[in-house]
């Protein structure tokens, strides 16, 4: 038994994802409900409920076995995000039993009141004892949240191409370019996945991978305040649709279908739903100019192989992004953009958020997500080496009586890992690095540094009930002993049962020596979203992106970016304009015409 052999047991039924089919039906019990309503319904929204979107919440319950969700109301408006256009309504839906004629509404809320049933709620309206904000029915072209462009398009913007074709070459799912070797794929649950990460045929990583998206919310509403959505539990990589050329990627990047198997008997696919393209950044990678001693220029421009997906999570859009640098380094960065979630403003609503329109707050929330990264530097066998500096007092001396603090390097090798499970937000050493025991040509060990850029809020506390379904997040970073038992830091049945967790990561940690190991490092990254008037219509991505460097240290002899054919030189001595001096002077000739862009087409509506 396959799964008792991966999770140490049977997994109970009642911790599966929700299908579409359990949805439908759901959305079927609502309605019927809805209807009992009716003098209510057209007094608060002008509805009939048939034309109110319904958006699910999770988890579902307050312990174990529990399966009754919260589900939030809109109005659903063709063309915009309802998102943004809560009505006040929300409502308790028991849906555990296996026959559907047995689930029930459970209870109900609306503008700060709890009600047993919808016609409880109707009584009360009709007894005059419920104060009803009344939201007419919003109209298509002046709706809150609305992407319609409000003017007509201007002359097109600079755009990137290759003047002889694209420089890197892909082969099924390996890509190569330019020194760099890469395997990639999609796990429907978890995302976007990479496997054998070499460089110059030295592989530097065995899997880089996604493993979990938190958004854990904030609210005065019930649903709002209850909700931690697990995107894995969802399909991160089985909601990556196809990308739209030109705009979240490049015109002329390659694009590559992605296939999964899910709630079918057959096979689906993402038409293009995963891009790969060279990037210019518009920034040089290394120059100097010299104007002393020797007049001369040297530099090289900073030009990066992207893999992309782009995830749509209900309201969210999560932009995954995985560089690889001329100079040995690999960047790996999420970017959030889509329809804030909100609630409906009532109360002392703006304790859990900003105001963004008539009766919409917008609500606070975290977003968390969590990476494998299984280096292997110079071999499977590595130990996590720190670094950082103090200051010492010392006597200057070549003048014992005056003093000055001089900066020295801190070195220390970590033994277990109780030692290498950093805390979020917690201070940690500014260089931590998987060493080989091998050195390189100048004695130092052969390292990658991992470099995170974070401003992730704060972990659910450890005494709630369901913290140990993300416990991923209590750290920053942990290095842990690959084991082929452990290979994931979450599971999708984490969602509906957080309370007995099928994958606890904090029991990886069991302070096993990490000394010449082959080792895995857990990397946390997220942000505090504090909803506001500018994330409307969408949340943008400036300021909104997360992520991590492995970065070469001491790796090489030398930057390995010397090597690369990009490299620009240049002397006073010489003729800057000549094409033979200077590669920079050979672009006018060789990119005089404008390139064929094949016609745009999009199919990313098909079999939604």
């Amino acid at each position: 038994d396959v799964t008792v052999q991966k999770y140490g047991g049977k997994v109970p039924y009642h911790r599966r994802p929700v299908t579409g089919k359990e949805y439908v039906d759901i959305n079927t019990l609502i309605q019927q409900e809805l209807r009992k309503a009716p003098r209510f319904l057209d007094a608060c929204c002008e509805s009939n409920g048939t034309d109110l979107a319904i958006l699910t919440t999770a988890p579902r319950g307050f312990k174990s076995g529990d399966r009754t969700t919260w589900f939030v109301l809109f109005h659903g408006v063709a063309g915009t995000g309802y998102y943004l256009s809560p009505v006040g309504l929300e409502v308790l839906v028991e849906h555990g039993d296996l026959h559907v004629s047995c689930w029930r509404l459970h209870q109900v809320f609306y503008n700060g009141q709890y009600f047993a049933s919808m016609g409880d709620l109707e009584d009360a309206f009709v007894a005059n004892l419920l104060e009803v904000i009344r939201i007419k029915k919003p109209q298509a072209k002046a709706v809150l949240g609305s992407m319609r462009p409000r003017h007509p398009p201007g002359s097109p913007g600079p755009l990137q191409y290759e003047p002889q074709g694209p420089r890197y070459s892909i082969r099924d799912n390996r890509i190569t370019f330019q020194g760099w070797s890469i395997t990639f794929g999609m796990n429907p649950n978890s995302g976007p996945r990479l496997f054998d990460i070499r460089y110059h045929g030295e592989r530097i990583v065995y899997e880089l991978s996604l493993q979990e998206a938190l958004a854990l919310y904030s609210s005065n509403c019930p649903g709002g305040m209850s909700t931690r959505y697990l995107d894995g539990s969802f399909g991160i990589g089985r909601f990556a649709y196809e990308l739209v050329r030109g705009l979240d990627c490049p015109y002329t990047a390659t694009y590559v279908d992605r296939h999964y198997l899910a709630e079918s008997e057959t096979p689906k696919t993402n038409q293009n739903s995963l891009c790969i393209f060279e990037h210019d950044a518009a920034l040089p990678l290394r120059r100097h100019f010299s104007d002393s001693q020797s007049l001369y220029y040297g530099g090289l421009r900073k030009k990066t192989l992207v893999i992309r997906a782009i995830s749509t999570l209900i309201n969210y859009d999560y932009i995954w992004d995985f560089m690889f640098h001329s100079s040995g380094a690999v960047e790996v960065q999420v970017h959030a953009t889509g329809y804030i979630s909100s609630s409906f403003l009532h109360g002392q609503g703006t304790d859990y958020g900003n105001r963004v329109g008539p009766h919409t707050l917008g609500t606070m929330h975290l977003h968390h997500i969590h990476y494998k990264v299984d280096l292997d530097v110079d071999g499977q066998l590595n130990s996590l080496e720190t670094q950082d500096m103090e200051y010492k007092l010392v006597k200057d001396p070549w003048s014992m009586q005056n003093t000055i603090e001089r900066p020295y390097l801190r070195r220390e090798r970590l033994e277990r890992e109780d030692e290498a499970a950093f805390l979020l937000n917690a201070p940690m050493p500014r260089y931590v690095s998987f060493a080989s025991p091998k050195p390189n040509k100048w004695g130092h060990p052969r390292s990658y540094r991992i470099q995170i850029t974070s401003f992730a809020g704060e972990h659910l506390p450890t005494s709630s009930p369901m913290e140990r379904s993300i416990s991923w997040g209590r750290y920053q970073l942990a290095v842990t002993r690959r084991k082929e038992e452990e290979p994931t830091s979450t599971s999708i049945y984490n969602q509906n049962d957080p309370w007995t967790p099928t994958i606890v990561f904090a029991d990886f940690i069991n302070n096993e020596t990490i000394t010449n190991e082959d080792l895995v490092a857990w990397i946390s990254v997220g942000f505090l979203h504090v909803p506001h008037a500018e994330d409307v219509p969408n949340t943008v991505t400036v300021g909104n992106g997360i992520g991590f460097f492995l970065r070469p240290y001491n790796y090489f002899d030398e930057d390995p970016s010397v090597d690369s054919p990009d490299s620009v030189y240049f002397s006073s001595e010489q003729d800057t304009g000549a094409c033979g001096a200077n590669p920079l002077a050979c672009l006018p000739p060789a990119v005089a015409c404008a390139p064929h862009l094949p016609p745009f087409h999009y199919g990313g509506f098909l079999n939604l």
